[in-house]
């Protein structure tokens, strides 16, 4: 058998470009298909696995109720951060060692992640579903019908992609810096130096520029709606009140807040109706920003208003730390006007413009030197007063104003001698004397409910009943903490990245998920987000101490002629505000 002739092809004339073959369409199908993943992102197995277990992880319950919205934020930002521990994890890895996953071996994790992730994600969805039903039903509420799987996962997906590549970002400016700086110095330097320097960046920019621009947006924007006035808010005319006609404030210095507080509350009308005696106008005094520009000079002017009302003639005289925009919380002045029947006197002024959980952030000092100061104000006038002719003098606070009026006193000791009792709710967990006295609590008893020096001088409660616990003798002067155990603001630290905490230890609140449990960052940022809606829940839940306040100040102040068939009466009435 002869085999068949080759013909060659004819070799092209010098000179001239020989034409390429034509492409198969094949050919240029799989070099578009290159094309359009070189635009996809592309994620390492190590950082898939990360975020897989950490966005996983962010589907167990935290102290509230969530909507899928706010599951699904929760939840890309888990993963995102989980991703960045998987990348992070692996690099040490391959640092420390040579060996590397082959070809073959990085395919098959690959399958085997695909299929065991998707089963993880598929049952923590149904588990976590399960979980949001229980939190609801613990709160009194129906589950959400809108809570949907699929929401849950596209919207984590998205904030996920969007971390991810905000953090590559920052990586490629890190390595360009790197390589800039490698011209001029050795990479031994330039490597670390590249690093701080985009670091440091990144904190500027977050801290510095981003976020105190957020600090300035806000705040311009709530100076503005602080001129305005609510609903129901009504310029006084009785001079018991600033901003009347009588007072030293205008009305139109007081602030949103301020208006609310001296505009509204129960009249001397309905006092009288549930008490069934006459009653007295209660004397409310505020002071706000547009007042004066130095905090020693608005506290002088809240305390000559106060005195120019009657207020130190009263029978009792309550020393208010507002919050955030300068927020006295009605519940809180309403209980206590109805159980002396309106012969009471409250002062408070303004510190800031920002809402609450902007203030939590960055009004801390504010918060402090506003409650100093106007403490010291008050108490100074009141201590120049005959005792047996001056009221008694109670300091109340809800959330950052605890921290505010914490910072008057030198201690437990300075309280008891120069107050006649405190009320504060939902103190923040960086309060200073409020951790000291829950550090030094009796052993045995929770954090969250915790028993100090046998109930002598402070009491905890979460429920009203919890006032009555132990039932030992109660002295004077009384302090009462409300804090409930589900509220955000009192357990929010970042001591949670990494620490787990006493309150997540042993026995939870009535209104705690068995199926709550501390992880690793994951924690964080659930108790974080809860904070933005604390307050969004029934009363009793979260950071809403409504009703509580008619036993809180019962129990404190106890008024004369008032009985627990009264603080009965009065609950539904505060508590449905």
């Amino acid at each position: 058998m002869t085999a068949e002739p080759t013909t060659k092809p004819p070799r092209p004339a010098a000179g001239v470009a020989s034409a390429p073959p034509p492409e198969l369409p094949a050919t240029r199908e799989g070099g578009a298909r290159r094309r359009r993943r070189r635009w996809l992102p592309r994620y390492t197995w190590s950082g898939t696995l990360g975020a897989v277990l950490f966005g996983c992880s962010a589907l167990t319950p935290s102290l509230l109720p969530r909507g899928w919205v706010l599951q699904g934020l929760i939840t890309g930002v888990t993963a995102a951060i989980g991703y960045g521990v998987g990348v992070t994890v692996a690099w040490f890895v391959a640092e420390l060692t040579d060996s590397r996953m082959s070809a073959g071996f990085r395919r098959r994790a690959w399958q085997v992640l695909a299929v065991v992730g998707t089963l993880l994600c598929l049952v923590m969805l149904w588990l976590g579903a399960g979980w949001q039903g229980h939190i609801h039903e613990l709160m009194g509420q129906d589950a959400p019908a809108g809570y949907t799987s699929l929401g849950i996962v596209v919207l984590s997906v998205l904030v996920f992609a969007l971390f991810v590549g905000i953090g590559r970002g920052i990586r490629w400016l890190g390595r360009r810096l790197v390589r800039l700086f490698g011209h001029i110095l050795p990479r031994r330097v330039a490597r670390p130096l590249g690093v701080v320097v985009v670091t440091a960046l990144v904190i500027f920019l977050l801290n510095g520029v981003l976020f105190q621009g957020l600090v300035n947006a806000v705040n311009s924007a709530f100076s503005v709606k602080d001129d305005g006035t609510e609903e129901g808010a009504v310029e006084p005319t009785a001079s018991e009140r600033s901003g009347s006609p009588a007072s030293l404030v205008p009305w139109d210095d007081l602030g949103l807040q301020g208006r609310n507080f001296v505009g509204k509350g129960p009249t001397p009308a309905q006092l009288q109706a549930f008490s069934g005696r006459p009653a007295q106008e209660p004397v409310r005094a505020y002071v706000g920003l547009a007042s004066a520009e130095d905090v020693g000079d608005r506290a002088a002017l809240a305390v000559r208003d106060l005195e120019r009302a009657g207020g130190f003639d009263r029978s009792v005289l309550v020393v208010v730390t507002t919050t955030g925009t300068g927020w006295v919380d009605p519940a809180a002045s309403d209980s206590l006007e109805y159980e002396f029947n309106g012969d009471t006197a409250m002062v408070a002024m303004q510190y800031s413009y920002l809402p609450s959980w902007m203030s939590f952030l960055v009004d801390q000092v504010k918060a402090r030197d506003a409650g100093r100061a106007l403490f010291d104000a008050v108490y100074g006038a009141w201590a120049q007063l005959p005792p047996d002719a001056r009221p008694e003098l109670y300091v109340f606070g809800e959330s950052l104003g605890t921290f505010g009026g914490e910072a008057a006193f030198s201690g437990l000791a300075d309280i008891q001698n120069r107050t006649d009792g405190v009320l504060w709710a939902g103190p923040p967990n960086f309060n200073e004397l409020t951790r000291e006295i829950v550090d030094g609590r009796d052993a045995g008893s929770p954090e969250w409910l915790p028993v100090v020096d046998g109930g002598r001088t402070v009491r905890f409660a979460d429920e009203a009943p919890d006032l009555a616990k132990p039932p030992a003798p109660w002295g004077q002067p009384r302090l009462v903490y409300l804090q409930n155990a589900s509220d955000p603001i009192v357990w929010w630290s970042p001591r949670l990245i990494f620490g787990h905490p006493d309150w997540l230890r042993g026995e939870r609140g009535p209104d705690v998920s068995q199926g709550m449990v501390w992880l690793p960052f994951v924690t964080f940022w659930q108790v974080t987000a809860d904070m933005a809606f604390s307050t969004g829940v029934p009363d009793g839940h979260g950071h809403s101490y409504r009703a509580d306040y008619v036993n809180g100040w019962a129990d404190v102040a106890q008024p004369s002629h008032w009985t627990d068939a009264d603080t009965a009466r009065l609950r539904p009435v505060i508590g449905g505000q």
